[in-house]
């Protein structure tokens, strides 16, 4: 069992799901999330955070390098022009799954190149809100040794 906890770590616009633009996200609201990422979990901590801050985000890579097992992010738009967030995840040493509700790659071009997938472990895109539980169940196979 991990005893460090896995940080979900969201980026902008995300404390706005659930009315934001729902045909393209959906109804469920962030909380919602948190909730089944921890029910996911299970008895691992979960560090769940949501900012619309780039230097919040970087000092939560931070904690999570100094403490963190691994790193689910949701870096929004964050993705496609942090390179700050980049570096910060690049120097992680555990799994990192980078997630997205909607499928990157079948929206505008802007959102189809991630700057974050270059430090990821994983990405999952297009799978809506249950992304993160795949996400969670991944990155704690991961960590109790499992490949991705």
């Amino acid at each position: 069992m991990t005893v460090k906890p896995i940080f979900v770590l969201n980026g902008p616009n995300l404390n706005r799901l659930g009315t934001r633009e729902p045909h393209v996200y959906g109804t469920t609201t962030l909380a919602e999330i948190e909730a089944m990422c921890r029910q996911a979990a299970g008895d691992t901590p979960v560090r769940f955070h949501q900012t619309n801050a780039e230097y919040q985000l970087v000092d939560w890579v931070h904690e999570a390098i100094d403490g963190g097992a691994g790193i689910l992010i949701n870096p929004a738009g964050l993705s496609f022009r942090s390179i700050p967030l980049l570096d910060a995840l690049k120097m992680f040493p555990g799994p990192i799954v980078e997630i997205h509700i909607s499928n990157i790659h079948r929206r505008e071009e802007i959102y189809h190149h991630s700057l974050v997938s270059r430090a990821a472990t994983a990405v999952i895109a297009g799978l809506g809100p249950r992304g993160y539980v795949h996400g969670i169940r991944a990155l704690i196979e991961m960590i109790d040794g499992g490949s991705p």
